[in-house]
């Protein structure tokens, strides 16, 4: 099961971002922020913001889960 909300976290960090910047960037408060850290699943909306805010394919994960036989 992909924790979606661990990655994000993982990839601020990695970029050495704060939360208060990502908080900033998506127009809401730290705390939703955090919240976002702790889910396992995320609109698709949300997601393509995120991902787009930190130019990280956050939906590579998902397709990786993808197995579909030919």
């Amino acid at each position: 099961m992909i924790q979606i909300g661990k990655l994000i976290e993982a990839e601020l960090r990695r970029q050495e971002r704060s939360v208060t910047w990502l908080a900033r960037k998506l127009y809401c408060e730290r705390s939703n922020i955090y919240d976002i850290f702790k889910r396992e699943n995320i609109d698709v909306k949300l997601l393509l913001r995120i991902s787009l805010i930190l130019r990280h394919d956050f939906f590579q994960y998902y397709s990786k889960e993808i197995n579909i036989p030919e």
